[in-house]
């Protein structure tokens, strides 16, 4: 039984230094319709299928965002409204850069603001777009030129285009800009919009002109200055992306640490040869840039030293237009948030290979997903998203049952066999060394594993790690609610002893933090009660300081896990009800019975009165 004990206090002991490190020194800061647009396939010269790029293809760089002029006055938008959006596009560089979710709150407070995933530069500010605009966050399209073509004959990034047609850019509602070079080409650029996040834009080039035209469509996403990130350990926040199955994942620190390349800042460059994504991406949200499947093109992620440009790009191949006829180039672009089941819905239409992957699974994807996805489909029939954490909780014991069941069945065992150890321990006196080949001979005689009651304690670590990154890093659980007080089962339990839990008008530590942890929030004693009445299903250690040890432990976990998500402390205590439960059964079962009752009272410290001799009984008896 000492054995069995000293197993299981390593394995809690081992567990607890892993949450506690994992606190104290990675905490976070408190904080479909099918796209319209032509698939790249049907693009077409004339009456010739737009060539495909190949590793190796000749591209160009798109003009340079640090040079971009400001605007002599308001060069007017294009409004977009849709059940998810708001916004505008700026006619100036004809560039998406003014974006609102619709759908997500900065904050649960009472009138708090959407969103805002995209901001424009100064340069294309005006007065319909009054937002703080120091961290501009813009997409924006555009055409290098080719050998010998006069760089002013294609539109730079301040192009002021014209509203060819289209009103405002809503699903169903296309609308198209245009611009003439007034040397015989006219470029258009034609924006449609899904009832989510997804945008289809077609870039025209058509030749009017006596000479063949040369240029290459591109487009690219740029964010001014470092973005404010949740710069957490386990979550990636910068550029991420898809090379022909291969995940593309870079920071913004790492970004300015790339190579330098020759009138290029520093930049890394995929040849990506026809299934392929690129952006940004941030906790909840995500911009990236996307060619339909089966087109090869160059993506770059840049940064552009002294201006401060981080920036990822699409580069088409050049072509050649001949006199008489077009050249059109169609992408996609998402911008919106990293919904599950909407990334999953873009990847089978249009296509985009891997997009579900843009949401950071971790190391342990073949963990997190399934685990998500089990959540998600429970969810779907619940309604609720704190009931389907408990409705996983049982599914998940359920799973591990059969080894649970063998644990608990090897500690009934080791329960039975406690008075043969105790005569052991008695015949062998102080030698130790014979006791443990005794215990062991016997352990085999009875076919009894002793390690195997640290089996539940193990298992619970992996499960709780891959659920505490679904809980982390799916926008599914951003401020979904579950009763009373808990409105936001992705953050912790807003709940004070400080305040009697909301009896008294005074506010709390902030959430997350290690002080509102310590004052006790109301999950954070429910966790340390069912802990402390899982560990009476067996008697105390005989051993002082093993006994120390439990008697500390989940009060230790109490004041640690409550600064955690509540989603993930309300799975902790429904793995614990569940377990004391089950063991508590099998134990029956097999003819040892916890005495819980019993073991309750005999861990509760009771005073013991000493008699005190009189001073005149001295010498008395003798």
């Amino acid at each position: 039984m000492e054995d069995n004990n000293r197993n299981l206090i390593l394995a809690t002991v081992l567990s607890f230094l892993v949450i506690l490190v994992w606190y104290t020194v990675f905490a976070p800061e408190p904080v479909s319709d099918q796209p319209s647009g032509v698939p790249l396939a049907e693009q077409s010269v004339g009456d010739q299928p737009l060539a495909p790029s190949v590793p190796g293809a000749t591209t160009a760089a798109p003009a340079d965002l640090a040079a971009v002029p400001e605007t002599a006055e308001p060069a007017g938008r294009v409004a977009i409204q849709s059940p998810a959006l708001a916004g505008s596009i700026s006619l100036a560089g004809g560039r998406i850069d003014d974006l609102l979710l619709t759908r997500y709150d900065e904050t649960q407070d009472d009138g708090a603001p959407d969103v805002r995933l995209l901001s424009p530069s100064s340069a294309t500010a005006d007065d319909r777009v009054n937002i703080n605009v120091t961290q501009p966050y813009y997409a924006v399209y555009g055409w290098t030129p080719g050998p010998g073509v006069d760089a002013a004959l294609v539109p730079n990034p301040a192009t002021v285009w014209t509203q060819e047609s289209g009103d405002v850019l809503a699903p169903g509602q296309p609308v198209t800009l245009a611009w003439d070079n007034g040397a015989g080409q006219i470029f258009r650029r034609s924006f449609a919009l899904d009832e989510n996040y997804l945008f289809s834009v077609s870039q025209s080039l058509e030749n009017n002109g006596d000479a063949a035209f040369a240029a290459a469509p591109y487009g690219l996403i740029a964010r001014h200055g470092r973005p404010q990130t949740e710069n957490f350990f386990i979550l990636h926040e910068g550029v991420v992306g898809m090379h022909d199955g291969t995940l593309i994942e870079t920071k913004y620190d790492a970004m300015t640490e790339l190579d330098p390349i020759a009138r290029e800042g520093r930049a890394d460059v995929y040849e990506i040869g026809g299934n392929g994504w690129i952006g940004f991406t941030d906790k909840y949200w995500m911009t990236s840039l996307a060619p339909a499947p089966g087109q090869a093109f160059t993506a770059v992620v840049k940064y552009v030293d002294g201006a401060d440009i981080y920036q990822t790009e699409a580069r088409f191949p050049m072509q050649t237009v001949q006199p008489g006829t077009s050249l059109s180039a169609d992408s996609y672009l998402f911008a919106g948030a990293k919904v599950w089941e909407v990334l999953r819905d873009y990847e089978a239409t249009p296509g985009i290979e891997g997009f579900v992957d843009s949401i950071d699974w971790g190391w342990f994807y073949f963990l997190t997903k399934p685990i998500f996805q089990l959540l998600h489909f429970l969810n779907s029939y619940i309604g609720n998203m704190g009931w389907a954490i408990i409705a996983l909780t049982f599914v998940l014991k359920t799973l591990v049952f059969p080894l649970a069941r063998k644990s608990y069945i090897s500690m009934a065992k080791m329960k039975e066999l406690q008075p043969q150890m105790e005569e052991i321990k008695t015949r062998t006196g102080d030698d130790r060394m014979k006791f443990q080949k005794e215990v062991m001979e016997l352990y085999k005689r009875e076919k009894v594993n002793p390690a195997a009651g640290c089996l539940p304690i193990l298992l619970q670590i992996p499960i709780f790690f891959s659920l505490y990154k679904v809980i982390f890093v799916t926008i599914e659980l951003r401020h979904a609610p579950w009763l009373g007080w808990i409105q936001d089962l992705s953050a912790p339990d807003p709940s004070s002893l400080l305040n009697l839990y909301g009896l008294l008008p005074y506010g709390v530590p902030a959430q997350g933090t290690l002080l509102h942890s310590l004052t006790l929030p109301a999950l954070a004693i429910a966790l340390g009660i069912s802990m402390w009445l899982q560990q009476r299903l067996n008697p105390a250690p005989t051993d002082p300081a093993q006994k120390m040890i439990f008697a500390w432990m989940p009060w230790i976990f109490m004041f640690m896990l409550g600064g955690f998500a509540s989603g993930l402390v309300l799975y902790w205590i429904t793995n614990n009800v569940i377990t004391i439960l089950q063991q508590y059964t099998i134990m029956t079962m097999h003819g040892a019975r916890p005495d819980l009752l019993g073991n309750v009272k005999s861990s509760i410290p009771t005073r013991k009165r000493v008699a005190q001799a009189k001073p005149g009984d001295k010498g008395k008896g003798k």
